[in-house]
């Protein structure tokens, strides 16, 4: 996934786009990370910080909308293309002053843009 896309809605997404996605469950390829505990979109790249609970032990992970598959509004949840190891591997996100530290946002941009991309099935 080229890395400028990693920070815009998906295709199809667009009743996301400005949603107010605090409070969904966030879901991965392979179960529940967490929940969206508050958005941003410092240097035009819009993301959620998400808190993972127990999952990983308390930690926030930042994750750019771009790796949002689905939005259900009515089930409040949303996934992402992501597996939980792979976000659990993400540059560690530590305080909110790095929401708007561009250095940062972009080593997680060129993170989540290598990750291998979600194989959708035919038909």
């Amino acid at each position: 996934m080229p890395t400028d896309s990693i920070w815009s809605y998906a295709p199809g997404l667009d009743h996301a786009r400005g949603a107010d996605l605090t409070g969904y469950t966030v879901v991965a390829r392979d179960g529940t990370a967490g929940h969206v505990d508050r958005q941003a979109g410092h240097h035009g790249m819009p993301h959620l910080v998400v808190d993972t609970g127990v999952w990983v032990f308390g930690r926030s992970l930042l994750v750019p909308v771009g790796v949002i598959t689905s939005v259900d509004t009515a089930g409040r949840k949303l996934t992402v293309s992501c597996t939980r190891a792979e976000l659990k591997a993400a540059p560690r996100f530590r305080t909110d002053s790095e929401t708007m530290d561009l250095v940062y946002l972009t080593t997680v941009g060129l993170y989540y843009g290598e990750l291998p991309r979600e194989e959708r099935p035919a038909g």
